[in-house]
């Protein structure tokens, strides 16, 4: 549920309020940036998801309408980004052998034909065939940053945002034991199973994730996207990469208002 909260007002100060306004800067009048209202978070440990403690983050991170419109963008700008475009054909000037005519034009009562490298004979070349391109399109940053924060709000909104403690680690690189972990949690393969994100992924729980199949997947920070977070039953993110996400996708966010204060000469005062 969002809550919102709000900076306490703070009163001004005599030396202040003694000024005249034409001593003061043009910086004292820039506009002040509004305290975005906040939503709360349950950070659970990792096996037991014995909720721990809370915490607070922006609503313009968490708590964002659902914009079907930027995350098919952002999704048709991944998939073009992840095409090899390495498809290569030969032409007929590539293929190898000789360019003499290969029969007379008239008189043998067969079809006209060329040299060797025809594409109507097998083993000429291709006509029309594909050749390196580069299929990525362009996207502005600040919109497929919106996308990420939405992607992340749809699914906090839905509950399917699991917060964790840092350092995601299980006893034992068991496959088994994970599953039985996941399918006790309401987190495996009957629930839609999960996606897993860890700053940097423990080795013993690495290796268990190679052996559950459909119940879930586990990524580092670095290599997740937009699609992965939408593809999931659910999304399990350490604190840390959710804080490590968020501040890396916030371009969209005006930062440049900065608050208001008092010029050096009038501090000394």
């Amino acid at each position: 549920m969002a809550t919102e909260t709000s900076l306490p007002r703070t009163s001004r100060s005599s030396v202040e309020i003694a000024i005249q306004p034409k001593y003061i800067s043009p910086a004292v009048h820039r506009r002040v940036a509004p305290t975005p209202p906040e939503v709360l978070t349950t950070i659970y440990s990792f096996p037991s998801m014995e909720p721990k403690r809370f915490a607070y983050y922006p609503a313009n991170h968490l708590h964002l309408p659902l914009r079907k419109d930027i995350l098919h963008r952002a999704i048709v700008y991944e998939g073009d980004s992840g095409r090899q475009g390495t498809a290569s054909t030969k032409w007929r000037n590539s293929v190898h052998g000789s360019r003499k005519k290969m029969r007379s034009q008239k008189g043998l009562g067969m079809a006209r034909i060329g040299d060797r490298q025809s594409p109507s004979i097998r083993g000429g070349g291709v006509a029309f065939g594909p050749h390196p391109r580069d299929f990525s399109t362009d996207l502005p940053r600040k919109i497929y940053d919106l996308a990420w924060r939405t992607a992340l709000s749809y699914r906090y909104r839905r509950g399917q945002l699991v917060v964790l403690e840092n350092g995601i680690e299980i006893e034992m690189g068991e496959p088994r034991w994970l599953k039985q972990i996941m399918d006790w949690n309401h987190l495996g393969q009957d629930d839609g199973g999960s996606l897993m994100v860890a700053s940097h992924p423990q080795p013993n729980i690495s290796e268990a994730f190679l052996g559950v199949g459909g119940h879930g997947r586990l990524k580092s920070e670095d290599d997740v996207d937009v699609k992965d977070l939408l593809k999931a039953g659910r999304v399990i993110i350490e604190q840390k990469s959710l804080d490590g996400l968020l501040r890396k996708h916030s371009t969209d966010l005006d930062s440049r208002v900065q608050s208001a204060f008092l010029p050096a000469f009038i501090r000394k005062i």
